[in-house]
């Protein structure tokens, strides 16, 4: 499920959660709801192809993933995982919650 949230005045901010409430994805901060909604049919889009999953390793050494739209603007980004298989198995998640999750606007 996608639940919006409205951050600060008209600015809004989405996060992808999976079945068992775990938040596998979180959005920037956008200015309109309708940016926002745009952000999440976005994710539903792109989810499905791997080459759109930028896989980083941080500075503490822990793994986490950006997902990409096709002009290369991160459109969501993981929590940090202390394993690559974490990491993968977040991406793989991903890949089966967004396409057809529902919207729940907080």
């Amino acid at each position: 499920m996608f639940e919006l949230k409205n951050k600060e005045g008209e600015k809004f901010h989405f996060t992808l959660k999976a079945k068992n409430g775990q938040v596998i994805l979180s959005s920037e901060v956008y200015n309109s709801k309708a940016a926002a909604k745009n952000g999440i049919a976005s994710v539903q889009k792109n989810c499905e192809d791997d080459v759109r999953y930028e896989r980083k390793t941080a500075t503490n050494g822990k793994f986490y993933f950006n997902l990409k739209a096709t002009n290369g603007q991160v459109i969501g980004s993981s929590q940090m995982y202390a394993s690559e298989s974490g990491m993968e198995n977040g991406i793989r998640s991903v890949k089966e919650n967004a396409p057809n999750a529902e919207t729940k606007e907080i």
